[in-house]
């Protein structure tokens, strides 16, 4: 097994995803997938810290180029993307297949302009929307949970507010 969890998380690396998620999904290291986190020496190595596992904080083509590395790994990654539309990226886009995952996690989405509040913390865009249907479409059940024991629902709940 390569990758025991998926998630999208705006905040992608902290406490909780080492310490709750942990927990629930064994987990030797942490991949993140984020441009401009990836570009940033300071960011990077604060979410490197933050975990207290081995983590790598990767632009979305280093992690296209090394993704068949990932899957034959003996290490079990969770992986995170800041953002809805990279995840569709990986998963549906690029065809990636986290070993037996069928659920796609997804947690805090910050408050914004045009964006509809789906729980504490969980607001998301049209756009987002549009990814997390296709992400279900391509056979992912797509789970918003904060936290294991704080899940609000699966995207098929709330996809009638953004016209699905």
């Amino acid at each position: 097994m390569s990758v025991s969890f998926v998630r999208i998380d705006d905040r992608m690396i902290h406490g909780l995803i080492t310490t709750r998620w942990g927990k629930e999904y064994p987990c030797d290291g942490i991949i993140a997938v984020n441009d401009k986190a990836a570009e940033n020496p300071i960011l990077k190595e604060a979410y490197k810290a933050a975990s207290g596992k081995k983590t790598f904080v990767w632009t979305m083509e280093h992690f296209l180029k090394v993704q068949d590395r990932v899957l034959n790994s003996d290490t079990r990654y969770f992986l995170i993307t800041k953002s809805p539309l990279d995840m569709k990226k990986i998963l549906v886009d690029e065809k990636f297949v986290p070993s037996d995952i069928k659920t796609v996690n997804v947690g805090p989405g910050n408050d914004r302009p045009n964006a509809t509040k789906l729980g504490d913390n969980q607001s998301f865009t049209q756009e987002e929307a549009d990814a997390f249907e296709a992400i279900e479409q391509a056979g992912y059940t797509v789970q918003f949970a904060l936290l294991p024991d704080q899940k609000i629902g699966n995207w098929d709940k709330f996809k009638s507010r953004f016209g699905y």
